[in-house]
């Protein structure tokens, strides 16, 4: 596989529901999805990977972070990892939409768990 470049619209679109993700990286190594949820998303509860390093970083809207029992309210520029064995959850924490970058290391097939 070569490199891989998108533009802003790039990656490949997965809907869900009335939102849509995007996937824009599936190596080896790492997969990298742009996540979006609504006001009405309920979240991810608190829980871990074995194999995998889960990141976050909050391009819009408003999260509240769980890691390692702590919670974190973060805004846009925020970023959360979770490295192998830490307990970490999130949810939208706001009326608006949350749209948050999620890197997995190494690939977990995540994005191929969002293709349905």
């Amino acid at each position: 596989m070569g490199g891989i470049a998108h533009g802003p619209d790039g990656g490949e679109h997965v809907q869900r529901e009335a939102r849509h993700h995007r996937i824009l990286c599936e190596l080896d190594a790492l997969e990298v999805v742009e996540l979006r949820f609504g006001p009405d998303f309920e979240g991810v509860d608190p829980h871990t990977h074995a194999a995998h390093a889960d990141c976050f970083y909050v391009l819009e809207g408003e999260a509240e972070f769980t890691v390692d029992g702590e919670s974190h309210r973060f805004g846009p520029g925020s970023f959360v990892a979770a490295p192998i064995g830490t307990v970490h959850g999130f949810r939208n924490a706001a009326d608006g939409e949350l749209r948050l970058l999620n890197v997995s290391a190494p690939k977990t097939g995540f994005a191929d768990g969002l293709r349905g």
